[in-house]
């Protein structure tokens, strides 16, 4: 085993309990970032999910690096114009940060409200984007206000986003140190190669040190594939250039759809020397 180079980082994991038991060792081998992705159901939140939260705790004895969650985003827009559908939204994130506070997890992925048809219309509709922000603000309030009292960071995640600044701006609007961005890298590409966005690491640059967290996958440009990194087509190396220069120093997740494979990837952008 080579020693670890303190010049490049170390890349989190996001996995299942089931997979995390899979990657105990490995994770714990460097103390990787975690994030936990079981409590994204509805029908887990709304029933007795302590004793699931329980058996993750159970797992992560001994672990020392940041824990973070993926948020509930089924079928929910943080920016939906129906009051009723808004208190639903309000009510899943807020059960998210009972997730967090029972794991001291200290951030929670949630979904960008922006859409590729946004992106065209939302100039052509006067008052839009002041709209959108509104609504995202209606439905968060007190999550945000909660979160602060946590410790948790709501990071805002790219789905179809075309316009990288679009959620930063979002962001920034809390005026709130609970609120940063995510970066999905395979989103971004997906975006890239087939709704004209700007490349990856335009992605990060634009975001600057408000990106706190970043979901590795790599995709073709077509779908929204997760990858391993090294099966698709993104520019790893202009990536990291662009982390490189950040001082926020964001969570490195490798959120890929076949976790059992999961090193596979970061072994491929430690061979590129850009990551352990």
């Amino acid at each position: 085993m080579t020693a670890p180079n303190p010049a490049r980082p170390v890349l989190g994991v996001a996995l299942t309990l089931a997979n995390l038991r899979v990657h105990r060792d490995w994770i714990l081998e460097r103390q990787r970032d975690l994030e936990i992705q079981d409590f994204i159901w509805a029908d887990l939140l709304n029933g007795d999910w302590r004793p699931l939260a329980a058996e993750i705790k159970a797992e992560l004895a001994g672990h020392t690096g940041r824990v973070g969650i993926h948020g509930p985003f089924w079928g929910l827009n943080i920016a939906t114009p129906d009051p009723e559908i808004r208190a639903v939204v309000t009510k899943r994130m807020q059960q998210g940060l009972d997730v967090c506070a029972e794991l001291g997890a200290s951030h929670m992925v949630i979904h960008s409200p922006y859409t590729t048809w946004d992106y065209n219309n939302l100039d052509n509709n006067p008052g839009s984007r002041v709209q959108i922000i509104e609504r995202c603000h209606d439905a968060l309030r007190t999550v945000v206000a909660r979160a602060e009292e946590l410790g948790v960071t709501l990071v805002i995640e790219n789905i179809e986003d075309k316009d990288p600044m679009a959620r930063v701006e979002l962001a920034r609007s809390f005026e709130s140190k609970a609120v940063r961005v995510s970066l999905d890298t395979g989103h971004a590409n997906y975006a890239h190669g087939s709704t004209g966005a700007p490349p990856v690491d335009y992605f990060v640059r634009v975001a600057g040190d408000m990106l706190h967290h970043v979901h590795l996958q790599d995709t073709d440009g077509h779908a929204d594939r997760h990858w391993n990194p090294g099966e698709g087509n993104i520019a790893w190396h202009a990536v990291f250039r662009a982390l490189a220069d950040l001082t926020s120093n964001p969570r490195l997740i490798l959120e890929v759809r076949h976790p059992l494979t999961v090193r596979s990837g970061a072994e491929h952008l430690a061979r590129l020397g850009l990551a352990e």
